[in-house]
């Protein structure tokens, strides 16, 4: 039987360098990962990077959030009518239900969606851990809620001082309102990020988030209005620990000399200490739960 000719240019089986040369240069670590986990998670909880019609959501909740703030920006600059009206720590919680639609619709974008395809497999794969994992999903919806109502308020801010208000007492105003809306936006992303880590499915966790931020904040003042007119001042204050809007409008009430929006924030300091530390161990107890959450799907 005749022998095969060889493979022309060669002998058969050999390898040829076709030009692929390994990577050598520097090779970024988990700082980096988490840096860009963390900004798509942001741009995400937006629309960015996202479908054009999973633009037009967030988008709107924006432009509800901000139209509010622009009117009065407006009345302000062209009617002329003074900037006493303002009240900045009060404007993100009579928008209390857009707020929480944002969140509820935006927490499962970040936490469901890689339990429920399994792609949180491929994330923890990576030198990224668990617990850096679950933080940099938390930061990413942390600082998308903060933007989210910091906006607005900054708005009348600049729009205070464009009708030559007071800066010294509407920048005093202003601090006090964000330091009680970055508390805000603490709580409602750990409670949103939980809510979403343990419901994978997208419906579900976004109506069990609104079910548990508005529902809270329903209990919460109505067992307020009936214990102070029942006179019961210390159920009434203890009440507002029931929702994280009614504690964070204690603690900025009580610790900051904030004005208040709900009907029994209280006003002895050791009550807003109690909101405080309350509001801290829900926030610290929440990013526990979250790292157990992960850990355990990297454990499969």
């Amino acid at each position: 039987m005749a022998s095969q000719p060889d493979a022309p240019g060669g002998a058969r089986g050999v390898i040829h360098d076709i030009g692929y040369r390994p990577y050598t240069g520097p090779r970024l670590g988990t700082g980096a990962i988490g840096r860009s986990l963390f900004l798509t998670g942001l741009l995400n909880a937006f629309g960015i990077g996202r479908s054009g019609k999973a633009k037009i959501f967030p988008v709107l909740l924006v432009a509800v959030m901000l139209i509010p703030a622009v009117i009065m920006v407006s009345i302000m600059v062209f009617v002329g009518l003074g900037a006493g009206f303002l009240d900045y720590a009060a404007y993100p919680l009579q928008l209390s239900v857009v707020l929480a639609v944002f969140v509820a619709a935006q927490a499962p974008v970040l936490f469901s969606r890689d339990l429920r395809s399994g792609a949180i497999v491929l994330y923890l794969a990576r030198p990224l851990s668990a617990t850096g994992f679950a933080m940099t999903r938390w930061l990413s919806l942390f600082v998308a809620i903060l933007a989210f109502i910091t906006i607005p308020v900054l708005t009348l801010y600049v729009g205070a001082l464009a009708s030559e208000a007071d800066i010294s007492d509407h920048t005093t105003d202003f601090l006090v309102a964000w330091l009680g809306i970055v508390l805000l936006s603490a709580l409602l992303a750990t409670l949103a990020g939980l809510v979403s880590a343990f419901t994978t499915r997208r419906g579900l966790a976004v109506g069990a988030t609104i079910v548990v931020l508005l529902v809270s904040l329903g209990m919460s003042t109505a067992i307020q209005e009936i214990a102070r007119s029942s006179g019961n001042d210390t159920v009434a204050e203890l009440a507002g620990l029931l929702s994280p809007f009614t504690m964070v409008d204690g603690v900025t009430h009580s610790l900051l000399d904030g004005t208040s929006v709900y009907p029994a924030a209280p006003d002895d300091v050791g009550v807003g200490l109690l909101y405080l530390v309350a509001a801290l161990a829900c926030i610290a107890g929440g990013c526990w739960l979250l790292i157990r959450r992960y850990r355990k799907e990297a454990a499969k």
